[in-house]
């Protein structure tokens, strides 16, 4: 294959009426298909530049591995199988983490596939599906329970897997998680230190894992800092439009709170509508401390105390750690948790 032909094919896609093959590959190259085959497999015995020639025609042919014939070959899909919850969402959380799982994926045989899930529906069909069908090498959860059945199930079926977000059952595994009682705790810190004293809290749904770590934050921090807490009596798995009409009662109240936490980015723009619906603002009669997965709060109102989790990084972990998982590595050694960054004081 000359220069000016690799130029050519670095221009332009090259266009085949049938899915390219190794065969094609080969062909394209002058190489033999087993060369091919090992190249792109990243085989040590094959020189960079074989390889990157054997890449560069792949990608130009738009070649993609017969997953079936894969499975059949080696057992494996090739495939992780993301479980994502596809509720009310409008900072792009969800984006994020696949955006860094992606990022990790990228440089390995494997490929995401996202499988929506409604947190109103029984969390184990997804899970079940993925086993029975023999779908993917991995699984990735979220939303983890305590005591959680899919975290069980898993185990029992040995299947690889990784959840964003710690357990309490007795069940060694891999995860990765955000430090949300500390969270809670520096939210508190810093309200407090704004001179506010009465202090409620939007929280994670209490079904959830993190909602306890939360709570024993907030609590903990009421504690240490001499503070009070305001009931709010929902959490951030209600929609947009019931936060904001409960902040806005709670707020219009003779019990008004002076300080808020929340545990969502979309939950907190929510909450600043009902307190400016109720004739109060945020950075004068309130201060709000909010979780945001993407750093735009502040856009919106700066008056914001924002602290950011990196969920582009958390699903760059979960991705490392689902694929450490299927190649044989202790859970144990992959297990890890991220701490808040706060945006401002």
């Amino acid at each position: 294959m000359t220069d000016q032909q690799g130029s050519g094919l670095m221009d332009r896609p090259v266009a085949t009426k049938e899915r390219p093959t190794l065969k094609t590959i080969a062909f394209m190259t002058g190489l033999g298909i087993t060369t091919v085959s090992r190249a792109l497999k990243d085989a040590p015995d094959i020189g960079a530049e074989t390889k990157e020639r054997v890449r560069m025609v792949a990608r130009q042919l738009g070649y993609q591995p017969n997953r079936a014939g894969v499975r059949l070959r080696t057992g494996k899909t090739n495939v992780i199988a993301l479980v994502l919850g596809i509720d009310e969402e409008i900072l792009g959380f969800s984006n994020q983490m696949v955006v860094g799982i992606s990022e990790v994926l990228a440089g390995t045989p494997y490929h995401i596939v996202v499988t929506p899930h409604a947190h109103t529906k029984d969390p184990m069909l997804p899970v079940r599906y993925i086993l029975e069908t023999g779908s993917a090498d991995g699984v990735i959860i979220s939303r983890t329970e305590p005591d959680d059945a899919r975290v069980r199930l898993l185990t029992e079926q040995n299947m690889p897997f990784v959840t964003h977000g710690r357990t309490d059952m007795g069940i060694e595994h891999p995860y990765h998680d955000f430090d949300n009682e500390t969270f809670a705790f520096q939210a508190v810190e810093r309200l407090v230190k704004r001179g506010r004293k009465r202090i409620a809290l939007l929280p994670p749904p209490s079904k959830l894992t993190y909602y306890k770590h939360t709570f024993d934050g907030f609590m903990r921090g009421l504690k240490a800092f001499g503070a009070e807490e305001v009931p709010l009596h929902i959490n951030i798995d209600a929609s947009l439009g019931q936060i904001r009409a409960a902040v806005e009662d709670l707020m219009r109240g003779s019990d008004a709170p002076d300080g808020l936490i929340s545990s969502s980015g979309s939950s907190a723009i929510a909450a600043n509508a009902g307190i400016e619906a109720a004739g109060k603002r945020v950075g004068v009669e309130i201060d709000l401390v909010a979780k945001q997965g993407t750093p735009i709060l502040n856009w919106i109102r700066p008056e914001i105390i924002a602290v950011y989790e990196d969920v582009r990084q958390s699903g760059r972990e979960l991705a490392k750690a689902v694929i450490a998982r299927i190649d044989g590595v202790d859970p144990g050694l992959l297990q890890s948790i991220s701490e808040p960054r706060w945006e401002q004081s």
